[in-house]
């Protein structure tokens, strides 16, 4: 299955793209260099497949590389961080 993580500024929000078909998203807003994430969402046809922490894990990365850290108030972009202790260093 070929998925992509993107980030789409323009509707603050990261995308897991399947297939040419989102089906997951992590909406955000800014707060200087973090990123804060209220809400992770994936679509019901999709859900229990893992779509969720594809997308978390392409979006950490994402983040790692540019530099930016994450205020993960979504509970469950919260849990993912912390089953992933790796990834402590990017939570604010």
């Amino acid at each position: 299955m070929d998925h992509i993580v993107r980030d789409n500024p323009e509707r603050n929000r990261y995308e897991l793209v399947v297939d040419d078909r989102i089906v997951s998203i992590a909406d955000y807003h800014l707060d200087g260099d973090t990123v804060v994430v209220p809400h992770v969402e994936t679509d019901p046809a999709m859900r229990g497949q893992g779509m969720a922490d594809r997308l978390m894990r392409g979006m950490l990365d994402d983040l790692r590389a540019h530099g930016r850290t994450i205020t993960p108030v979504c509970p469950f972009a919260a849990s993912f961080i912390r089953e992933h202790p790796d990834d402590h260093d990017l939570v604010t």
